[in-house]
C-alpha cells in the first residue's frame, strides 16, 4: 500500500510543478497574470480531444482515400489567394479524405504545389518553372448531381511549406 501511496505522490507532485511552470511561463512571455480557468479548460479540452472517438479512428485509419473533385480552378484561386503564393499548380492538385466517401458531405485535405513571383536579376526576369511551395489546405466537399464540389468558403489553409 505505501508503495502506491509513493507512486500517487509522485504523479500528484508532478502535475502541480507542471501547472506552476505553466503559469509561470506564461506571465513572463505575456507580461500578464495568467487565466488560470482557461489555461486548465485549454489543457483539459486537448487532452480530451486526443482521446475522441474521432481522433481514434484517424490513428486506426491508415492510408487516406483520394477523391476527384470538378472545381480545380476555382479552389486554385482561392488556394493562390489564402497562402499569398503567386500561382497553384492545378495538375499537380489532389485530394484526399479520412471520412466515409458515401457521406454527402466530407473533410478534404488539398495538396497542390506554388510557385512564388518570378526573380528580377539585373533587369532581366527570370521564370523558373519548379514550384517553390507545397500548399496543404482543409476543406469540405459535397456531391452536386453526382460530382464531388469543394466548397471554397470553407477552405482553411493547413500549412505552406517551402521547397528547397
Amino acid at each position: 500500500m505505501g508503495k502506491i501511496l509513493r507512486i500517487l505522490l509522485v504523479i500528484v507532485l508532478f502535475i502541480i510543478f507542471f501547472e506552476i511552470g505553466l503559469f509561470s511561463s506564461y506571465t513572463i512571455v505575456t507580461a500578464e497574470v495568467p487565466d488560470v480557468k482557461g489555461l486548465i479548460d485549454m489543457q483539459v479540452g486537448q487532452i480530451t480531444g486526443f482521446f475522441s472517438p474521432q481522433h481514434v479512428n484517424q490513428v486506426l485509419i491508415k492510408d487516406p482515400t483520394p477523391i476527384n473533385f470538378t472545381n480545380h480552378k476555382d479552389v486554385a484561386l482561392k488556394m493562390e489567394e489564402l497562402s499569398n503564393v503567386d500561382g497553384v499548380n492545378v495538375d499537380s492538385m489532389n485530394a484526399t479524405t479520412y471520412d466515409d466517401t458515401k457521406n454527402d458531405k466530407m473533410n478534404l485535405t488539398i495538396e497542390a504545389l506554388g510557385y512564388a513571383a518570378p526573380n528580377s536579376t539585373s533587369g532581366q526576369i527570370v521564370i523558373s518553372q519548379d514550384p517553390s511551395y507545397k500548399v496543404i489546405v482543409s476543406a469540405v466537399g459535397s456531391y452536386k448531381s453526382g460530382e464531388l464540389v469543394v466548397d471554397t468558403s470553407t477552405i482553411k489553409v493547413d500549412s505552406v511549406l517551402k521547397l528547397f
